[in-house]
């Protein structure tokens, strides 16, 4: 009679230094019938949403976690029951290698997976591991080893916790810290945290994003003031202060915590991830609740005060009569179509003007003093989407026409707020657009996207009173704010690239046959 196996499927390794994700949404139910690589849950990193495919078939016995918990890696996320599973491992009791080698051999290949892709830099996550049928993530906790680390086998042949992890708990560390990835060694500089003084939790004694966080979060606890009540520390830091984030970065997707004078009914469930706090007070008001940051909302978090720390920015701005722009733009709707928006129009003015003020979109290596130009523009865009503000790039942009741009524009928005853009699409911007009109604000003190040294702010196209030839009549008038890096250029060259921009929107007729 064959036995039925319970095998734990647990987060793999998502790379990039990542050591957790945000569950979104179960695909599966407990009692389903999954095969291997289905999709089984939608979970969130730092850089978008990404469907998780099982490495095993069989019956859903278990869900680990629901939809806003956070998950690390190498905890738990289902568990399934395979009778093929346990009828392979009877045939196989006689072969020559031992489970435990095969094991060994298992985690090896494992590792050495996950070395060269940090050494590459890819972004190729949640690929190709889900066909291998590995029993544990080569970056596990040791806590969490230590509570999952059977995978259900009862039998008196099952063999002990660390070999059916793997056998890849680390031994308490002892030798010199180690921080194997360039941006958790990139978040400690940020954070002015010393990676000799932190306890490493990774495998093999590597130091995680997750320790250094800790770390910042129990330095900033240690420095407060005796009066302030460090519960309230964790959710305030690192974020930069309030007033610094740019309008469209700030609007918060729904299911966020409520306003903090709004005390939900007791029978009001919290939102999901939310931390219930029933009871305490801060600073003289009742807390209703707790949410976690997502893991996007943290890399926003530590981007943006790089950005503020690192650069010495200026803005400098203009009131642009865009009525021309607007007229035209209603007439260059094609017999069966519709017409470029507007976003696109000004994008390729954006891009002619670069083309003559090439410093706004180069890059500034600070450690070897040296300015990078480039030979053309990667251009972002901000989008606004629930889970928070996104900037989608468009590689080599100058190239494209207004038809195309128009086109790309879309198709990256539409994506964006779908939650299904792949890493590499949200990396190698070298000038920024954000067009915070559509969320109806005039302007914006925007921050610049590291390692852009510039952004360009538009806000609404709107019809206001303007002086032409003496007279008060009604224009469409729209407001752009270019925020740069001091350091690369000065106000002159700033607004002699902002005077170009104004100066095609106002005549658009003058970039005809460069649009």
């Amino acid at each position: 009679m064959t036995s039925l196996t319970t095998r734990v499927f647990r987060l793999p390794d998502l790379g990039e230094g990542l050591t957790e994700a945000g569950l979104v949404q179960w695909l599966v139910a407990v009692g389903d019938t999954i095969a291997t690589d289905q999709p089984i849950a939608e979970v969130e990193t730092a850089k978008s949403i990404v469907e998780l495919p099982s490495p095993f078939a069989g019956v859903v016995t278990a869900l680990h976690g629901e939809a806003g918990d956070t998950i690390d890696v190498g905890s738990p996320v289902l568990e399934v029951e395979d009778a093929r599973a346990s009828a392979d491992a009877d045939a196989g009791a006689d072969a020559p290698a031992g489970p435990a080698d095969k094991l060994a051999s298992e985690t090896e290949v494992e590792h050495e997976a996950y070395r060269t892709e940090e050494r590459a830099g890819s972004g190729n996550v949640l690929i190709g591991y889900g066909t291998t049928a590995r029993t544990g993530s080569g970056r596990r906790r040791p806590a969490r080893t230590a509570t999952y680390a059977s995978t259900g086998s009862t039998g008196p042949d099952a063999p002990a916790p660390a070999a059916a992890a793997g056998g890849d708990a680390p031994a308490p560390h002892s030798g010199p810290v180690a921080v194997r990835s360039p941006l958790v060694r990139r978040l400690a500089r940020d954070l002015g945290v010393d990676v000799r003084a932190i306890t490493p939790t990774g495998h093999d004694g590597a130091v995680t994003r997750a320790d250094v966080l800790a770390a910042a979060v129990d330095s900033a606890v240690d420095g407060a003031h005796s009066h302030a009540r460090s519960t309230a520390l964790p959710l305030s830091h690192p974020m930069p202060p309030a007033h610094t984030t740019p309008p469209a970065h700030t609007t918060p997707p729904a299911h966020t915590t409520p306003p903090a004078h709004t005390t939900p009914p007791a029978h009001t469930m919290p939102p999901a991830g939310a931390i219930t706090d029933s009871g305490s007070e801060v600073d003289g008001l009742v807390v209703s609740c707790r949410e976690r940051l997502s893991p996007l909302r943290k890399a926003v978090s530590a981007k943006l005060a790089r950005s503020r720390a690192e650069i010495p920015e200026a803005t400098v701005w203009v009131d642009v009569d865009a009525t021309e722009l607007w007229d035209l733009r209603s007439r260059m709707a094609p017999a069966e179509g519709r017409a470029p928006s507007l976003t696109a129009l000004l994008a390729r003015f954006v891009l002619i003007a670069l083309s003559e003020h090439p410093v706004l979109a180069s890059r500034l290596d600070d450690a070897a003093s040296e300015l990078i130009s480039f030979d053309g523009v990667n251009l972002g865009v901000a989008v606004d989407t629930e889970r928070g503000l996104l900037v989608p790039v468009i590689p080599r942009a100058h190239e494209l026409s207004v038809d195309t741009l128009d086109t790309a524009l879309r198709e990256v928005a539409d994506t964006a707020r779908r939650g299904s853009l792949p890493p590499e699409r949200l990396r190698g911007s070298t000038f920024t657009l954000n067009n915070y009109g559509g969320l109806g604000v005039d302007g914006s003190a925007a921050i610049i996207n590291h390692p852009d040294v510039a952004i360009l702010g538009i806000g609404r196209i709107i019809a206001r009173p303007w002086v032409v030839d003496g007279e008060i009549v009604a224009r469409r008038i729209v407001q752009l704010s270019l925020v740069f890096d001091h350091r690369v250029c000065d106000g002159g060259y700033a607004a002699s690239f902002l005077r170009r921009v104004t100066e095609l929107i106002e005549h658009p007729l003058r970039a005809f046959g460069r649009v």
